[in-house]
């Protein structure tokens, strides 16, 4: 759908420099129940390569919730040069969604989108989250834009979409069209989506794909399923056992994919990234995937799962993306929280090294 752009441009893309990264320390047991003891180490982990090139946000609960990963990054050595920690109270910790957008206007200067969080239009406990957006605004003096359609602030999650930073998104329409399941806004059409899109993160052209991965409570995030990993190329996961619950849906969606065209009319490189084995755990299949890795300024971060297909999945991603590392983050505890690196993380841009 061609539309006319806004003062808005697109959300810099994951890959341009990051000024920090948004992570909400692990205090939810309930997300990982009966297995949470080890997350905090996956954190620290990740938290550790972050903040070797780029600052990281933490929020924390309260001084003793600090103490705990304080002690915790000490532990792993990582940068406390880069290391920030901001007290606000929240119910999970998916910054990716909670989280605003971060857009850059004609001026230069990066503004606060705040889409409405309701806890994926399934979960209760969001209203600590949802406030997430008006908090960092105003802890970095941001312009705070409410993203309305209709008279009604539109709710949309972070990890529903993908943007190539040139003006073309990504999403699904399991995710965003269901109108009878995790139902984020009722009545919106196509349409109506796509102009949120170009008035808000000044998108021009909106690609469509169709299911989500089995397991993802979300109902059909994109950045499970496919990424952009530079301007004119994605990452679609594949399943080749045809007895999978995702060969279908995954093949379906390399079918859309065979004829999608960027924002200047251009052909969209396809590039297959292998799933894992299914990851069961207490009889529930887990979201697990390569698609959800994460940009940061030293490198990026890959969910690994104890799996052959972890090597391949590495080397393609390595093979895409030659200005930095690719390092792979053992996730296989993370993900029974059903959802992995990208999914906890969120970047601020650094706007002084932004071009267009």
């Amino acid at each position: 759908m061609e539309q006319q752009q806004n003062n808005f441009f697109c959300p810099p893309p994951e890959w341009f420099p990051h000024e920090a990264t948004w992570l909400g320390w692990p205090h939810n047991k309930e997300d990982w129940p009966g297995k949470f003891s080890p997350i905090p180490w996956v954190y620290g982990e990740i938290a550790r390569y972050i903040s070797r090139a780029e600052k990281v946000r933490i929020l924390v609960e309260d001084k003793e919730h600090q103490k705990k990963a304080e002690r915790i990054l000490t532990s792993v050595d990582a940068n406390f040069e880069n290391i920030e920690f901001f007290k606000m109270k929240t119910n999970r910790g998916w910054m990716r969604d909670s989280g605003p957008a971060f857009v850059k206007d004609e001026k230069g200067n990066i503004s606060c989108v705040n889409f409405k969080f309701n806890g994926w239009a399934k979960y209760d406990n969001y209203k600590k989250d949802e406030k997430l957006p008006k908090f960092i605004s105003e802890k970095f003096n941001l312009k705070r834009i409410i993203a309305e359609h209709k008279g009604k602030q539109v709710i949309l999650e972070g990890g529903s979409i993908d943007s190539n930073g040139n003006g073309t998104l990504l999403t699904t329409e399991e995710c965003l069209m269901d109108d009878k399941v995790q139902v984020r806004n009722p009545g919106f059409t196509k349409k109506d989506y796509e102009e949120v899109f170009n008035k808000y993160l000044g998108i021009t052209n909106t690609i469509w794909l169709g299911k989500g991965i089995a397991g993802d409570d979300t109902h059909g995030h994109v950045d499970d399923l496919c990424r952009f990993v530079n301007k004119n190329t994605v990452v679609l996961v594949q399943e080749q056992n045809k007895n999978d619950s995702n060969y279908k849906i995954l093949r379906e969606n390399k079918e859309r994919l065979q004829d999608a065209k960027l924002e200047d009319g251009s052909s969209l490189n396809v590039v297959e990234l292998p799933m894992p084995s299914p990851v069961v755990f207490k009889g529930e299949r887990l979201p697990a995937s390569y698609a959800n890795f994460y940009f940061s300024n030293y490198a990026v971060l890959v969910p690994t799962f104890n799996d052959p297909n972890d090597k391949t999945a590495l080397g393609i991603l390595s093979y895409l993306i030659t200005d930095r590392s690719v390092i792979g983050i053992h996730s296989v505890d993370l993900v029974w929280g059903l959802g992995t690196i990208h999914c906890l993380t969120h970047e601020q841009p650094n706007v002084s090294q932004i071009t267009r």
